[in-house]
């Protein structure tokens, strides 16, 4: 592939996957609240599918749900975006972007919940907001939520997978950070 051709498609892929708007709306009011409506349907879609997230959420300090879409082509490259709540607390907007290379092609819309087992770990996560990943998948259509059931480190992560279809195998780096328009 001439370096051409592998720009134009690096070009595509941001294109695709880092969208500067969150969803449902130009004001940032109509923003916060379609992200908050977004979390509260990806966790009753959670709980349905799996009775011990539902038991690790009542127990949690705090959780995070995201809404993302991720391209493979050679390179990876994914954004989304979502909301922090510590229970009884402020919700702190956030947004999230991964980037990596790979041996795969496809296209994949997905949720990840963060479930958080105390104050430290969410705090750490608001603020500092890094985590790697490596990792290989292969999903299609509508099945997929992991099946974890206890806090690992403080943190308890499930991701549901949406239509798409992703065959990959990659090495990519996912950071979260606060939605400075929307906080």
């Amino acid at each position: 592939m001439t370096k051409r051709r592998l720009w134009a498609c690096i070009g595509i892929l941001g294109l695709l996957a880092f969208p500067t708007v969150a969803e449902g709306g130009s004001k940032a009011g109509e923003k916060r609240a379609h992200l908050d409506a977004m979390a509260e349907e990806v966790l009753n879609d959670l709980f349905s599918r799996n009775d011990g997230a539902k038991a690790l959420y009542d127990s949690a300090y705090g959780y995070a749900v995201f809404s993302n879409i991720k391209i493979s082509l050679v390179v990876t490259g994914g954004g989304g975006h979502g909301v922090a709540i510590a229970k009884g607390g402020a919700r702190t907007y956030m947004k999230m972007g991964t980037a990596g290379l790979n041996l795969g092609l496809g296209g994949q819309k997905y949720q990840v919940v963060f479930l958080f087992e105390n104050a430290r770990v969410f705090s750490n996560f608001v603020e500092k907001g890094w985590q790697a990943d490596a990792s290989a998948n292969a999903s299609a259509g509508t099945k997929g939520a992991n099946a974890g059931t206890t806090f690992n480190n403080g943190l308890a992560i499930y991701q549901i997978t949406d239509k798409g279809l992703m065959l990959q195998v990659d090495i990519s780096g996912t950071k979260y950070w606060k939605n400075k328009k929307l906080n």
